[in-house]
């Protein structure tokens, strides 16, 4: 009878295991995608998120099926201070955030090259020079990150609540400023420059806080502006530098393929995309500024125009001659810009 019992315990290990050992193998086999989180400080329905980071995530999670994907938390789902989102970075809340670098410019020295005013013509080319000065590592600032898009603003212009027709009349103005740079421009100019993040600019014009605020375009109904301002003063001023980053630590940490993916789609082709998209959204607001009767837009003549440019040529001397490495970068940005004009 023990022989019987034992013949027949035997027979069934010899059933059960090789029925179980293939059932488990597979899953044993499927190794789950990084996920990474990605954090943007306002809605996803900004142009800057659906020309920029949508596209990116988009390309990513395609080509990384299996590997790696990248979740957004947007409309400040991981913070929603535009000032923070370094530090989430840092702390390790999110994986990969969109940054203003002026928010904490003791992070990013050397980066006001991008905010000089009068340099740049329109974003598309502040965003390229922006995007080649990373690629060939002069500003260090971004040394402990992987850049993935180098991204810049238009020229920003003058928004008002008051009326204004010239320069003369926004004398005194307390005007939104997005940087120090600008600010010290605005205030040469006869304003009083407010520095502080666009998504508080338009509360404070509706609050008497400020009268107007210098934005770009693509920013002015974002953010409210040109709800509560509806005199544009079309005053080419200083881009705004954007980027969006993870640290090199986090990147070198990921599976091989899944560095692979990331690179794949970071740089040249996220910033080309974004330039042009970015331009025509522009250019499609400011006519529709022109043609809204309720909106008086104001071009700079040519006497304001020459005032501004010499304001802001005496803001970039005085920058340049400040350090050695501000007079280096202020050249490879005009070497930059001259061999865009060249090749149109």
């Amino acid at each position: 009878m023990l022989n019987v019992l034992t013949r027949c315990a035997a027979a069934l290990v010899y059933l059960v295991v090789p029925l179980a050992i293939p059932l488990a193998l597979p899953t044993a086999s499927r190794a789950e995608p990084v996920k990474l989180k990605l954090a943007y400080f306002t809605s996803d329905r900004t142009s800057t998120y659906q020309s920029g980071i949508k596209p990116f995530i988009d390309a990513v999670n395609a080509a990384g099926l299996g590997s790696v994907v990248i979740e957004p938390h947007v409309s400040g789902a991981l913070g929603k201070d535009p000032a923070t989102q370094l530090q989430l970075l840092l702390d390790g809340t999110a994986d990969i955030a969109f940054v203003v670098p002026w928010l904490t410019p003791e992070r990013f020295p050397g980066l006001s090259v991008i905010e000089l005013p009068g340099l740049f013509r329109d974003g598309r080319e502040a965003t390229l020079v922006h995007a080649q000065l990373v690629a060939d590592k002069r500003l260090k600032a971004y040394d402990d990150f992987h850049v993935i898009s180098a991204y810049a603003t238009d020229p920003e212009t003058i928004h008002t609540r008051p009326k204004v027709d010239s320069l003369d009349d926004l004398s005194g103005l307390r005007i939104r400023a997005n940087n120090p740079i600008l600010a010290a421009a605005l205030e040469k100019l006869g304003m009083k420059a407010m520095p502080m993040p666009v998504n508080k600019a338009a509360g404070a014009i509706s609050a008497g806080v400020i009268d107007g605020a210098a934005v770009p375009p693509n920013v002015l109904f974002q953010f409210g502006v040109g709800r509560v301002a509806s005199y544009h003063y079309l005053l080419k001023t200083s881009v705004a530098p954007l980027a969006l980053l993870m640290t090199r630590k986090k990147l070198e940490a990921l599976p091989k393929k899944a560095q692979e993916v990331i690179l794949e789609f970071s740089g040249p082709r996220s910033v080309e995309r974004y330039s042009e998209s970015m331009s025509a959204e522009n250019r499609r607001l400011l006519d529709q500024l022109r043609n809204d009767p309720k909106r008086t837009v104001i071009v700079p003549s040519a006497r304001d125009q020459k005032t501004a440019t010499a304001a802001f040529d005496a803001i970039t001397r005085d920058w340049e001659t400040q350090t050695e490495n501000n007079k280096a970068l202020l050249e490879a940005a005009r070497a930059e810009i001259r061999k865009l004009r060249q090749a149109e």
